[in-house]
C-alpha cells in the first residue's frame, strides 16, 4: 500500500520529482537514492519498470520488493518499457512486440500485483530514440499506437491515470498522430522531455515547447496535463553552474510537474543502452557524482530548498556566457574562495576590474561571491566555470592583464580518496591555464599558489617536543624556518598534483618566457574562510568553538605551522605583481615565519582566552602526509620585494574570531590581553586544566574517546 507521503516539493507551482533507475538486485543503490531524495525533501520519483526484466529469473521478485518499498517513502510513477526477447519481433529490447496487446496484458498484471503502489503510470519512454523504440521496425507507428492505446485503456479501466511517453526531441506532428490514432482519449498527462545544453542543439525554450503542446491539446479539446517527465543537464564538461541554470529554466516552464534526471551519475563501470561509454554525456546527469559527493545544484538545494536556488541564480549575471568582458581584468581562478575573495576585495577597492573564475564547488563560497558583488557592483564580474574546461579558461584570460591562480582541490584526504580528481583539478587544471596564457597574444603575468606539502613529510628534521610543541633541534632552522633550497619530496596524491603544477609554472616561465611566480604556502587564515578539518584549520577550530562542536586533533596536537593573516598575503601578492619581471620563474616560501609559528595546542590556548571557555577536544591517529613541523623561511621573498608580514598570530586569530562572530550575528567580546605579542610562554596551565576536567567528565560518563 502507498504510505502517507509528505507534501511534495514544489516551486512556482511546479511539483518537482527525480528520475532514477535501479538495476535488478541493487538494494544498496535504492537506499542511496532514497537518502539523496530525503536530503532534498523530494517525495516524487519516476523510475523504470522493465517488462523484459520482469520476465527474467529474478525480475518479478525484484519488482515485487522494489515497488512496495519505494511506495512507502515516495510518490512513485513507474515508466514501463522494454520488450521481452521472447515476445519481440527482433532480438533487442527496443523492438516492437509481435502482439501489441501483450504490453497491455503486462500492464494489467502489474496493476493486479502492485497497483496499490502507484496512482499514475507512464507508458513507454522516448519512442523516437532507436535504443528505446526501434521505429525502423514500426515506421508508421502502427504497432506503437495499438500497443499504447490498448494499455492506456486498460490502465484507466483499472483506476490508474496515464502518462504518454515523452519524446527525446518533441515533435508536434507526432502528438497530432497520437490524436488521430485515438491514443490520446485514454491519456491523462502528456510527458515532454528536453535536455537543453546537453543534447538539443536547436532548442528554443521551455515556454515555446510547452506552448506547442498546449496548442495541440486545446485544438483537440483535451484536458490532459502537461508534464516535463524527464529533463536534466550533463556536467561532463565540469560546468555545474550550467546544470543549476538549466534546472532554474525548467522550473519556469508552465507545467504541472517536473522530473529531473537523475539522482546520481551513472557508475563509470556500467554500460548505457547505447554501449559502454559510447557517449560520456550519459554518465554525468546526476545531482550527485557516482561516489555520492554533491554537485553544486544538489548542495544548494539540500542547504536551502528550491528557494535557495533562485537566490543562487540571482546575483551572478556575469556567469551567463557572454562575449562581453571587462577591459583587461585581473582574473582570479578560485576567486570566490577565501583568499580570492580577499584579493578581489582589495583590487576592486582600489578601482581595478576583477573577473572571478570559480566553479562554486566549495560550500559557502557563494556567500563570498554575493558579498563581493554587493560591495563592488560592476567592478567584479563572474565566470562560473571549472579549470578543467580549457575553453572556458581560454575565454576568461584572453584579455587579462594579470592572473592569480588559486583554484584547486585543497585536501590531502580527498586526494587519497580520489587521486584522479585531484590530479585533474590541480595538475591538469594548471596546465590548461598555462596553455591558455601561452596562446594569448600578450600573455598575462601569473601568480600561482602552491603548498608546503611539496617538501614532503620533513622526516629528516630532528625535532624536540619540549614545551608542548615540536621545534627543530638545529638552532638555525628554528630561527629561520625552511627555505627554498630544500628539494621537493612529493608525498600524497595532493602533494604530487600540486608539485607537478608548481614545476609546470616554473618551467613555462623558463621555456616559454611566461612571466610567472610560485608561492609555496604555509597556513593562511582570515575573514571569509570556510574552514574544515582538511583545510583552513584555524578557522575550523574557531568555528567549532563558536558552534560548540568538538575539535578533533589528529596526532598529539604539538605539530607546528607558521600562520599568515590573509591581509599580509594580499600584500605579498601585490608585491610579487610589482616585481614580476625580476622574480619570474622562481618559487618562494610564503607564510608567517618563525615569529608566527603556532602549534595546535597553542591555538586552542588562544581560543580559551578569546572564547572564555575551553573547546571540547578529542584526538585521533596521525593522518597521511601530516608534517609535525613546517615553518617558512620567507627571507628570499623579503629581500626580492621588501615585503614583510605585519599581523601577529594573536592579533590575526582575534580578528578572525571577531569576524566569525559578526558573521553569525553574535556580540563582540573582549580582546586578547596583548594581541601584538609574537612569542613567549602562553597560558597552557588553564588549557591543561580544562582538558583534564573534560577527561574526568568523560570518564564519569563512561566515554572512551581520548581527550587532550
Amino acid at each position: 500500500m502507498r504510505a502517507q507521503i509528505a507534501e511534495p516539493e514544489s516551486a512556482a507551482g511546479v511539483r518537482v520529482g527525480i528520475v532514477e533507475s535501479f538495476r535488478v538486485g541493487d538494494r544498496d543503490g535504492v537506499e542511496r537514492v532514497l537518502a539523496d531524495l530525503r536530503a532534498l525533501k523530494v517525495v516524487d520519483l519516476r523510475t523504470v519498470v522493465s517488462w523484459a526484466d520482469w520476465e527474467s529469473a529474478e525480475g518479478e521478485a525484484w519488482y515485487s520488493w522494489l515497488l512496495p518499498y519505494l511506495a512507502k517513502q515516495v510518490n512513485l510513477i513507474p515508466c514501463v518499457l522494454y520488450t521481452p526477447p521472447n515476445q519481440a519481433v527482433a532480438p533487442r529490447l527496443s523492438a516492437p512486440p509481435w502482439d501489441p496487446k501483450a504490453y497491455g496484458d503486462f500492464i494489467d498484471v502489474l496493476i493486479t500485483r502492485l497497483g496499490n503502489c502507484f496512482e499514475w503510470i507512464e507508458l513507454w519512454n522516448e519512442p523516437d530514440k532507436l535504443s528505446e523504440w526501434d521505429r525502423t521496425l514500426d515506421p508508421h507507428w502502427q504497432t506503437f499506437c495499438a500497443m499504447i492505446g490498448g494499455a492506456a485503456y486498460w490502465a484507466q479501466r483499472r483506476g490508474k491515470r496515464t502518462v504518454l511517453a515523452g519524446l527525446n526531441a518533441f515533435d508536434p506532428n507526432w502528438l497530432e498522430l497520437m490524436f488521430r490514432r485515438g491514443v490520446m482519449q485514454y491519456i491523462d498527462a502528456v510527458g515532454i522531455h528536453g535536455f537543453p545544453g546537453t543534447c538539443q542543439a536547436n532548442w528554443e525554450s521551455w515556454p515555446v515547447v510547452v506552448h506547442s503542446v498546449q496548442q495541440i491539446l486545446t485544438q483537440h479539446r483535451s484536458g490532459a496535463e502537461i508534464w516535463i517527465s524527464a529533463t536534466g543537464y550533463s556536467t561532463w564538461r565540469h560546468d555545474e553552474y550550467e546544470q543549476l541554470r538549466a534546472f532554474g529554466k525548467a522550473l519556469e516552464a508552465p507545467v504541472e510537474r517536473l522530473y529531473w534526471h537523475a539522482a546520481r551519475d551513472l557508475d563509470p563501470e556500467f554500460s548505457t543502452r547505447d554501449g559502454f561509454h559510447a557517449d560520456d554525456r550519459d554518465y554525468h546527469f546526476g545531482l550527485r557524482r557516482s561516489d555520492g559527493s554533491a554537485k553544486l545544484l544538489a548542495r544548494l538545494w539540500a542547504e536551502g530548498g528550491l528557494d535557495a536556488l533562485w537566490q543562487a541564480l540571482e546575483p551572478y549575471p556575469g556567469a551567463r556566457r557572454s562575449t562581453a568582458r571587462p577591459a583587461q581584468p585581473v582574473v582570479i581562478t578560485g576567486g570566490a574562495g577565501f583568499i580570492g575573495t580577499n584579493l578581489a576585495h582589495r583590487l576592486a577597492s582600489e578601482g581595478e576590474r576583477v573577473l572571478v573564475f570559480d566553479n562554486l564547488s566549495r560550500p559557502g563560497v557563494e556567500r563570498n561571491l554575493k558579498w563581493l558583488l554587493e560591495t563592488h557592483g560592476e567592478r567584479v564580474q563572474v565566470e562560473c566555470a571549472d579549470v578543467r574546461n580549457p575553453y572556458a579558461l581560454r575565454r576568461a584570460v584572453r584579455n587579462a592583464k594579470q592572473v592569480f591562480h588559486f583554484a584547486a582541490q585543497v585536501a590531502v584526504t580527498t586526494s587519497l580518496a580520489n587521486p584522479r580528481h585531484d590530479f585533474d583539478v590541480n595538475a591538469m587544471g594548471t596546465l590548461n591555464l598555462l596553455e591558455a596564457l601561452r596562446g594569448a597574444d600578450e600573455p598575462a603575468p601569473l601568480i600561482f599558489t602552491s603548498t608546503n606539502k611539496v617538501y614532503g613529510g620533513l622526516d629528516d628534521i630532528t625535532l624536540t617536543g619540549a614545551g608542548g610543541s615540536y621545534r627543530p633541534i638545529n638552532p638555525k632552522l628554528c630561527e629561520r624556518g625552511i627555505n627554498e633550497s630544500r628539494p621537493l619530496d612529493l608525498h600524497s596524491p595532493y602533494g604530487c598534483s600540486k608539485g607537478a603544477a608548481d614545476e609546470y609554472v616554473i618551467d613555462y616561465a623558463r621555456t616559454f618566457g611566461l612571466p610567472a611566480v610560485v608561492f609555496r604556502m604555509s597556513c593562511i587564515y582570515g575573514p571569509h574562510q570556510m574552514g574544515n578539518e582538511d583545510q583552513g584549520w584555524i578557522a575550523h577550530f574557531l568555528i567549532c568553538a563558536l558552534e560548540d562542536r568538538p575539535i578533533t586533533l589528529y596526532g598529539d596536537g604539538m605539530q607546528v605551522r607558521d600562520v599568515l593573516y590573509v591581509d599580509d598575503l594580499v600584500n605579498a601578492f601585490l608585491a610579487a605583481r610589482a616585481h614580476i619581471r625580476n622574480i619570474s620563474g622562481q618559487a618562494f616560501n610564503m607564510g608567517g615565519g618563525p615569529a608566527r609559528a603556532v602549534s595546535l595546542l597553542e591555538l586552542i590556548d588562544m581560543i580559551v582566552e578569546l572564547h572564555g571557555a575551553p573547546p571540547h577536544c578529542e584526538t585521533s591517529d596521525w593522518r597521511a602526509g601530516d608534517q609535525r613541523y613546517y615553518v617558512s623561511d620567507t627571507r628570499k621573498f623579503q629581500e626580492a620585494t621588501g615585503w614583510s608580514a605585519k599581523v601577529s598570530a594573536e592579533e590575526g586569530v582575534q580578528r578572525l574570531y571577531q569576524w566569525l562572530r559578526r558573521a553569525r550575528g553574535l556580540e563582540q567580546v573582549h580582546a586578547l590581553a596583548n594581541p601584538n605579542r609574537t612569542g613567549g610562554v602562553r597560558r597552557k596551565a588553564a588549557l591543561r586544566r580544562a582538558f583534564a576536567s573534560q577527561d574526568r567528565q568523560q570518564r564519569a560518563a563512561g566515554k572512551t574517546s581520548q581527550s587532550i
